[in-house]
């Protein structure tokens, strides 16, 4: 497997493995005309390229054979030492591969190198599989609130991990 910083050239996979992430991580909330709904408030061909070129931002990409199984977004501010996990996913046909934990290891490797002390992730409170990721590598839950997906407020929780570099979990 490869990771590697995302491209233009990547923009319909990430957006296939987030529509695909959505609508298998919340059946019981989001349709699937909601959760692409949600997957284009969030994301949309312009706004990949326009995040690709930001310089505080990283969009990651794991490749299998060619073919790109999942993503990270990352994001931090020169003014403060906090960075933020907007999102990892991995297209569900790819989970329990490692693919999401070597995603999260290169991203906190990349906040790390730009001086970054301490990340925060932030996952809907519906989201089990993604709560319990954090949790496995050493996340701490320090707070709830609101986010929009398709016009409703869903509960989301923040997960905050101290020293990036000491990754652990497993």
């Amino acid at each position: 497997m490869n990771i590697r910083t995302a491209t233009e050239s990547d923009t319909h996979a990430i957006l296939r493995i987030a529509e695909q992430s959505w609508k298998t991580d919340y059946p019981e909330i989001l349709t699937r005309e909601t959760a692409e709904e949600a997957v284009t408030d969030w994301y949309t061909s312009e706004q990949i390229e326009a995040e690709l070129n930001e310089e505080q931002t990283v969009i990651l990409v794991a490749e299998r054979e060619g073919t790109v199984v999942g993503f990270a977004h990352a994001a931090w501010n020169d003014s403060e030492e906090d960075g933020y996990i907007l999102r990892i996913y991995v297209h569900p046909e790819h989970r329990r591969e490692n693919i999401g934990r070597e995603l999260l290891e290169q991203t906190c490797t990349t906040l790390a190198e730009q001086g970054i002390e301490r990340i925060n992730a932030m996952v809907l409170v519906e989201n089990d599989p993604g709560n319990a990721f954090y949790k496995r590598f050493g996340f701490e839950h320090v707070d709830e609130s609101q986010t929009t997906l398709g016009g409703e407020p869903h509960p989301e929780n923040r997960y905050v991990l101290e020293h990036p570099s000491e990754l652990g979990g497993g």
